[in-house]
């Protein structure tokens, strides 16, 4: 038995939304402060990928610059965005109080 294959397509950057899936707004307060991790992003090491930006359930980053920018203020630190860069340019750190 043979595996079933995907054809490959191939796709630019045109064809990545212009944002995240939710709405904007749907966040109206700042984060409340029980957050007990945040993510850093090292900006030498992000290459703009997109990948944290598409999978933030949240839609607190952006892209600025061809780098990748958190909005600490309604983060929630859930850390997905650190597990889907694959170059490791993201890494969660203790919430300083």
């Amino acid at each position: 038995m043979r595996p079933y294959l995907r054809e490959k397509t191939s796709f630019g950057f045109a064809d990545v939304p212009e944002a995240t899936c939710y709405e904007a707004g749907y966040l109206v307060t700042k984060n409340a402060g029980w957050r007990s991790i945040r993510p850093v992003i090292d900006a030498q090491r992000c290459v703009g990928c997109y990948q944290c930006y598409l999978y933030c359930p949240d839609g607190v980053i952006r892209i600025e610059d061809g780098k990748a920018v958190v909005d600490l203020d309604f983060c929630k630190g859930c850390g997905i965005c650190q597990k889907t860069c694959r170059i490791g340019a993201i890494e969660m750190e203790a919430e300083r109080k």
